[in-house]
């Protein structure tokens, strides 16, 4: 029998026509399952080596894109990240995918000693991949790698912020896979809102809370496993013991990386009082040293559109107008999207940089007396996705991660336990949830199914009934007690 043709989705135009397409192709997909519900490990490594090839081709186009849908995006960043994030992380599956399948051996309970169990891991069947423009390849090809090493059929629904991005992705899946093993498309709210609702065997999501909490609404209709990554206001926490110099460099690199638009950049920081001045100081001097130049500058990438870049002034006038103090980084004033850092100090509650995630060139820095009352007031917010210290001792570290739960956390520097793909990568509480790196994205993206191998010869009649007999008695009377073993057969309570 012949699978039904593939529709063509670069032919839809509008919104009702691509999520039609979408559709369909999601029929196709789904038989493509049943007729091969669960690939080979050798299938599951030559689709990851065909993805990896076509990375590496398409490599030179792929920073042009990125570049293109910025106005400027560093080709340095963009290589690191979008191009050889994917592919380390595509090797990091292909050298462990093999154990991860394996099926592993679980424990009966006693009364069935001498049985089989084990757990077996299955693809769930078609993913659906939201992903981001921040990180237009990185963000997208990430989840597909988790659901191809998972042994998963994909959908992707690409940002429509990033066009050119997305036409070099058509071409890239295209030659690494046939459409009835993952398929692209493109567009806006109304597409995202009607993808989320297609009915998925899991759906993946990256971006905002308010985008995310609509995509779980549309997917529950069909009960469709999500996961999220949504981000939030991480904090970079510069410890008593803290080299100020080795801490500002390494919170201004997070600020500087794709001008702050990562949802894994340290948010605001905090330092002791003592220290502040100094620390702000040191902030300055190390953006000055990291990007000598903003207007113009070729690594230094701009805000991905005008009214991002609009965004980001407003929050600044807003601090101002409330009375914080606001300063540049850099003399060079930038241009209208390549905006220099900023250090807002005497911030309030009231002020939008207070409760709004940065994404951007703006580094609120808040003062503390004591570690111990800040992890206190840390562990009372939401959870954001990621959570930075420098200089911090064996106690306080433990105190932190035991206190303060978030996505993930780096120590001494920022963002990089993101690029360990061995690692878990995902947010908790108002951050998200789930995960899609390393063997727990694996696990995320398989089905779990539970298997009990009765064998032949074991005595389970003495389970049926009658109730009431001699072996069932004993047993009641060992896990239950002396009352259970004496009940009446059937559970009836005596005297009825």
């Amino acid at each position: 029998m012949m699978p039904p043709p593939v529709p063509d989705v670069a032919e839809c135009q509008d919104a009702a026509d691509i999520i039609a397409c979408a559709r369909r192709v999601l029929t196709v997909q789904q038989e493509a399952c049943r007729r091969r519900p669960v690939p080979s490990v050798e299938n599951r490594r030559a689709a990851l080596r065909r993805l990896i090839e076509a990375i590496e081709r398409h490599q030179d186009a792929l920073v042009e894109a990125v570049n293109a849908d910025f106005g400027t995006r560093s080709a340095t960043e963009s290589r690191f990240v979008e191009v050889l994030g994917p592919i380390l992380q595509a090797r990091h599956a292909i050298a462990h995918v093999g154990r991860w399948m394996r099926t592993r051996r679980r424990r009966t309970e006693r009364l069935f000693t001498g049985n089989s169990a084990y757990v077996t891991c299955q693809p769930k069947g078609v993913v659906g991949i939201i992903g981001a423009w921040n990180m237009p390849v990185y963000l997208t090809l990430g989840p597909l790698v988790a659901a191809v090493a998972a042994g998963n059929r994909a959908i992707i629904k690409h940002s429509e912020h990033a066009p050119h991005t997305f036409r070099e992705l058509e071409k890239l899946l295209a030659e690494a896979f046939q459409p009835d093993e993952v398929a692209i498309i493109a567009g806006g709210p109304a597409v995202g809102q009607a993808f989320s609702g297609l009915g998925f065997d899991h759906l993946i999501y990256t971006g905002s809370g308010s985008i995310g909490k609509e995509v779980m609404r549309a997917a529950s209709g069909a009960l469709t496993p999500v996961t999220l990554e949504l981000g939030g206001k991480s904090p970079a926490i510069v410890g008593p013991r803290a080299s100020l110099a080795r801490a500002a460099t390494r919170i201004a690199h997070g600020k500087i990386f794709n001008a702050g638009q990562t949802c894994v950049a340290p948010d605001h920081a905090w330092v002791r009082r003592a220290a502040a001045d100094d620390f702000c100081a040191e902030i300055v001097s190390a953006f000055r040293r990291l990007a000598p130049t903003v207007s113009g500058n070729p690594d230094y990438t701009s805000l991905a559109a005008p009214q991002r870049a609009a965004r980001i002034r407003d929050l600044l006038d807003d601090a101002r107008a409330l009375g914080a103090d606001v300063t540049s980084c850099h003399v060079d004033a930038g241009s209208d999207r390549q905006i220099p850092l900023h250090v807002v100090r005497r911030c309030t509650p009231a002020m939008r940089v207070s409760r709004e995630e940065i994404f951007g060139p703006i580094l609120p820095v808040y003062e503390y007396e004591d570690f111990g009352s800040l992890v206190d007031r840390l562990s009372t917010q939401e959870r954001p996705l990621a959570t930075y210290g420098f200089g911090l001792t064996r106690a306080e570290r433990r105190l932190l991660i035991e206190r303060c739960p978030c996505g993930g956390m780096t120590f001494d520097d920022w963002g990089w336990h993101v690029f360990q793909h061995d690692l878990p990568f995902g947010g908790s509480g108002h951050s998200g949830f789930g995960s899609y790196h390393g063997k727990e994205g694996f696990r995320e993206l398989s089905r779990a199914t539970p298997v009990l191998r009765v064998r032949r010869w074991f005595p389970v009649t003495l389970f049926h009934p009658p109730y009431g007999r001699t072996f069932q008695r004993i047993v009641l009377r060992h896990y239950l007690g002396k009352t259970a073993a004496s009940a009446p057969r059937g559970g009836r309570p005596a005297g009825r």
